[in-house]
């Protein structure tokens, strides 16, 4: 296993998300039926409505739609970030009962993630850590033989794997909360392995859905920078980077 890289699936999300949040919004402003609300917005787009609403900061129809995502090649310090986001659903692999001895990856150590200063130490940096996360291999490898080598072995074992450890997720956040996840984890002034992984989701949820998230990114896209004295400086070239991503992604049709 050893080093492994971010990869981000976009397993499922809510069909026609557009017309389920405007079906929600319109509801709270009109006196007809269900059926009625319904058939009016099938029969039109709904990208002005959807715009207005953002504009407007009406936002929990947006709850109404989910993505979920599969996520490998992130560490458990990510892991240990990205649960704070209690308005999500998590399933995670477990150490508890996943063992990671050398033998069950066939010689090689866990898999674990290379911390970004790390890498820009360079390559004799990267073989020092990997050589350090070897021997975490060889101590993980020691207290599971000495706890009886069975799977309850692994339930202590655990204690001396660190941060780095890779970990796999699957989460669910509905759209609401994931235009607050990428308006927190999308700026520069967060970890870097957070703000990769938000970033890979946006682009994600834009080609499904490019009007829900037109405008997600940090929150200097919309204004002032929050940071105040501790602003990354860059709100201008952020701007550009989000501008141009999303002028590519309403290439994309809402499906």
């Amino acid at each position: 296993m050893g080093s492994k890289e971010l990869n981000v699936k976009l397993l499922r999300y809510t069909p026609n998300a557009e017309e389920i949040v405007a079906m929600g919004a319109r509801l709270c402003y009109s006196a007809a039926s269900i059926d009625e609300v319904a058939g009016g917005i099938a029969v039109r787009d709904q990208g002005d409505f959807i715009r207005k609403l953002m504009d407007m900061g009406h936002h929990t129809p947006f709850e109404h739609v989910t993505f979920t995502f599969g996520v490998e090649g992130v560490s458990r310090s990510l892991l240990a970030q990205i649960t704070r986001h209690r308005i999500a659903s998590f399933s995670v692999q477990s150490q508890r009962y996943v063992g990671e001895t050398s033998t069950q990856n066939r010689g090689e150590t866990f898999g674990y993630i290379v911390p970004q200063k790390v890498k820009e130490l360079g390559q004799e940096a990267e073989e020092e850590f990997h050589r350090q996360m070897q021997q975490i291999q060889e101590w993980y490898d020691g207290w599971v033989q000495r706890f009886g080598g069975d799977r309850s072995s692994y339930e202590d074992a655990r204690f001396v794997l660190p941060n780095a450890a890779e970990t796999k997720l699957v989460v669910t956040m509905n759209a609401r909360e994931l235009m607050h996840f990428f308006n927190l984890r999308c700026c520069n002034r967060a970890q870097w392995e957070i703000r990769r992984l938000a970033h890979r989701m946006l682009m994600l949820v834009k080609e499904v859905a490019p009007t829900l998230f037109a405008k997600s990114g940090p929150r200097c896209l919309q204004g002032t920078c929050p940071e105040g004295k501790l602003s990354c400086g860059q709100m201008k070239k952020v701007r550009l980077k989000y501008l141009a991503e999303s002028d590519n992604s309403n290439k994309t049709t809402l499906e």
